[in-house]
């Protein structure tokens, strides 16, 4: 495996698959990020995706599968797909035989609280949204003329170990832009590190002709709710050490009817990849991210 962007969930599905045996290398933007994944034990190339050296793209056609997690760059686009016709000729001959690109259910934009699957129209009203669906064709184009196993998976927001409401809590962490654009949503698409991660392997083991697929779990809940039961697990563990800003992170801001309310369908994933979440709800995934972790208030007085 072959992973462009070793971040969150690269990471994550790294170890995974190195637990199952598998040969797995990955790409960083920097040296300290190179170094800090080396000492965890992965093999990484340093990547400028504007300027990709040919070593790393020849090393890349070695590998069997490939899964693309780098994100377009405003004004830019896809970075790896300004290069489409070196990535092509460079992957041409090599041993590729599957490749997944990792996208976002924004892309389908404004649908007033109804679900949406694979099959609905997209209209992204963000830049970074319409970049996403230009990136999709891309790569989807490049592996499909390839003769690759192609998929497209839409997220729903990641959450994990680490990454999650229980830490934003505990770390008291100003909420981020993506964040706060979701307060105000009524509904949030959202899938845990560890349902991603067996949506992909069931993806590789069960080769499908069909391209994209909604990677979201069953529940697409608000975030305030979300919140409101992560604070509710810290309470119950550690008493007395809920995090001063925790209610401002969950309070929705005023109502923006600019953001677009969805609910984002999981069906086509159950019923063509046989997956069966391990985190169907919010609830069941920040239960057992609190359950893995140490007290983190240890220190405290």
């Amino acid at each position: 495996m072959f992973i462009l962007g070793m971040g969150f969930f690269g990471q994550f599905f790294a170890q995974s698959l190195k637990k199952e045996g598998w040969v797995v290398t990955g790409t960083c933007t920097s040296k300290t990020k190179k170094k800090q994944l080396e000492e965890k034990g992965f093999h990484v190339y340093l990547l400028d995706a504007n300027q990709p050296e040919l070593s790393t793209l020849n090393a890349m056609k070695c590998y069997t599968h490939l899964l693309v997690t780098i994100p377009p760059l405003g004004g830019v686009g896809d970075p790896m797909l300004q290069h489409g016709e070196l990535l092509r000729s460079t992957l041409l001959d090599g041993n590729l035989q599957w490749l997944c690109y990792l996208s976002s259910t924004g892309v389908y934009g404004h649908y007033g609280g109804a679900w949406v699957d694979e099959d609905y129209p997209t209209s992204p009203t963000s830049e970074l949204a319409k970049l996403r669906l230009d990136a999709e064709e891309g790569w989807l184009n490049l592996g499909q003329g390839l003769g690759f196993s192609t998929q497209v998976f839409r997220l729903g927001g990641i959450y994990g170990p680490g990454r999650s409401a229980v830490d934003t809590i505990i770390k008291q962490e100003p909420p981020s832009e993506g964040q706060k654009m979701r307060k105000s949503r009524q509904y949030t698409a959202r899938v845990h590190v560890e349902d991603i991660s067996q949506a992909l392997k069931a993806s590789i083991y069960t080769p499908s002709s069909r391209g994209i697929y909604n990677i979201v779990d069953d529940d697409p809940a608000p975030r305030e709710e979300v919140f409101t039961y992560a604070e509710d697990l810290i309470m119950k563990k550690w008493p007395g050490r809920t995090s001063s800003n925790s209610a401002s992170a969950a309070s929705p801001t005023k109502k923006d009817d600019s953001r677009g309310d969805k609910r984002v369908s999981n069906m086509r994933m159950k019923r063509e990849l046989g997956v069966r979440l391990l985190h169907p709800s919010y609830r069941s995934g920040l239960l057992s991210i609190i359950d893995q972790m140490e007290n983190p208030f240890h220190c405290s007085p």
